[in-house]
């Protein structure tokens, strides 16, 4: 990538381990004592515009953790115009909270207006060259990377290209990086009959920026819904250790958007996060010592 890859600055055992934060949170992450957990990730749409206790409470956390922020509505894939109006306030947004880095969705929230789900992008050709060239535009009025995250899907839509092409595709001619879903790679496969270990291992890790994982609904035996709102279960798990393994240990944010638990059990995921990349660093000498954040340009 074009872009620096600085170190995260945080001391502790809990560097590489992020908690996806949400509004509820503020108090408990603020009074934590012992937080498992070295950085947090936020969606810059909940807290836009912010003021009073809210933009105080935020930046308190933002003293504290680092932060990145992962959109919701940018809606890159989408044939709607990009909504500069929504970039200009982003763009606010990071220069009145620092902000690591800014990752969305390989996919489109808009068609003639706003259809509030993330859906996928056709995996075909003209596709990757529109997106393309939206990044592209969305680097360049927000002056840093846009970081983009493989997205779980139920059907292909017109597809010339496998999900894998396509995302590669993507990467390569945007020069842009990678923020890697190990939950929804194995929820993909489940449920388009991949094999996701393949899958990780096609990536090129030099382009993982930091990773998500997350817990999902079993339908039926081969159907998984992607739902945020359970506890990350052992086939996951397992997949994000070998991922570690293939390309060395990134940062990892913990997302948990439904029944939200109260911090203390969401802290004992955390932990094994932590665990999990300290048993890869302990198995493979791939282990990156530098963390791949992307800086503004």
């Amino acid at each position: 990538m074009s872009a620096s890859q600085p170190t995260l600055h945080t001391a502790g055992n809990w560097t590489k381990v992020g908690l996806g934060l949400r509004r509820e949170q503020l108090a408990a992450v603020l009074e934590e004592p012992a937080p498992q957990f070295g950085f947090v990730e936020l969606a810059p749409e909940n807290w836009i515009p912010f003021g009073g206790l809210l933009r105080e409470q935020l930046l308190a956390v933002a003293a504290k953790f680092p932060l990145v922020c992962h959109g919701l509505s940018l809606s890159i894939g989408g044939p709607d115009p990009l909504n500069m109006a929504f970039l200009r306030d982003l763009k606010q947004f990071f220069a009145d909270v620092p902000t690591l880095c800014y990752s969305e969705h390989l996919s489109f929230t808009a068609a003639a207006g706003q259809l509030y789900d993330l859906l996928p992008i056709p995996f075909r050709h003209d596709a990757v060259r529109h997106v393309v060239s939206r990044i592209k535009q969305v680097q360049d009025v927000l002056e840093r990377p846009l970081v983009l995250e493989n997205v779980s899907y139920y059907t292909p839509v017109a597809a010339q290209l496998t999900e894998l092409e396509f995302l590669l595709e993507v990467l390569q001619q945007a020069d842009c990086g990678l923020l890697l879903d190990v939950n929804n790679v194995y929820v993909n496969s489940v449920n388009h009959g991949y094999d996701p270990y393949a899958f990780i291992d096609a990536l090129p890790g030099e382009r993982i920026v930091y990773g998500h994982v997350a817990g999902h609904y079993q339908q039926s035996a081969d159907l998984l819904i992607d739902t945020h709102g359970t506890a990350v279960c052992d086939p996951v798990w397992q997949l994000l250790a070998h991922t570690y393994r293939r390309h060395g240990v990134f940062p990892t944010v913990l997302e948990r958007d439904f029944n939200l638990p109260a911090l203390a059990v969401l802290q004992q995921e955390l932990a094994q996060i932590h665990q999990v990349q300290q048993a890869a660093v302990s198995v493979s000498a791939a282990g990156r010592p530098q963390l791949a954040f992307a800086a503004p340009i």
